[in-house]
Formats: structure tokens, sequence, C-alpha cells
């Protein structure tokens, strides 16, 4: 299940409509009127890109009287970053070794010539 909503979370995010709509989201509430502006496309285009935004759970559409704001839903992005902080601790520990060998190149550069 966890991979599941890891898919549809990175197929979301895939898009960078939907990536600038979350970024606009992330700084507050906005209506689909107010999220399409800045992009040359339809209201319709829009609500399909939240459509696909809301399945994955990245948003959701509260109610305020005749207005049905669109809120950023984070938990998704952290759980993907959680995900990805496996591989980014990798190469951490890959580049450390890295800084190890050849800190160690710079220190004794005699070594190197002896086995050229």
């Amino acid at each position: 299940m966890a991979q599941d909503l890891l898919d549809v979370t990175f197929a979301a995010l895939a898009d960078p409509t939907r990536r600038a709509i979350l970024a606009r989201l992330a700084r507050g509430e906005a209506t689909v009127t107010e999220l399409a502006e800045p992009f040359a496309m339809s209201q319709p285009a829009i609500s399909k890109h939240l459509k696909v935004l809301e399945r994955a759970g990245l948003v959701a559409r509260g109610r305020d009287a005749q207005r049905r704001p669109c809120r950023l839903v984070a938990q998704p992005l952290k759980n993907a970053n959680e995900w990805l902080g496996g591989y980014r601790r990798h190469w951490d520990e890959t580049f450390s070794q890295l800084d190890l060998v050849l800190d160690e190149e710079m220190k004794h550069p005699e070594r190197r010539e002896e086995t050229e």
C-alpha cells in the first residue's frame, strides 16, 4: 500500500503544471480561478490537474460559502521525502568514502606514482 501511495505521488509530481500548482498552494489556499491565472490553459484543464493531485492526496478542497478553496496536503510529500532520504544517505556515505580516498591521495601523492 505504501508503495502504491508513492507511485501515485510521484506520478502526480511528474507534471510541471501540477508542481507549479503545489508551489502556489504552499503559499496558501486558492480557488481554481486563482490557480488558473498564471497558466495559458482553461479552468477545466486546471481542474483535471487538481483531480490528479486530489487522488494523490496532495490537495484537498474545502467549502467556504460559494468558494471552494484548494489547500496543500503535505503528508504525501513528507512520505516521498523520507523514501528519497534512504538514497540521500547512500550518496552521502559514498561521497564521504570518496572524500577519504581523495584526501589520502592528496596527502601521499607518491603512492599513486608507485602504482603507475
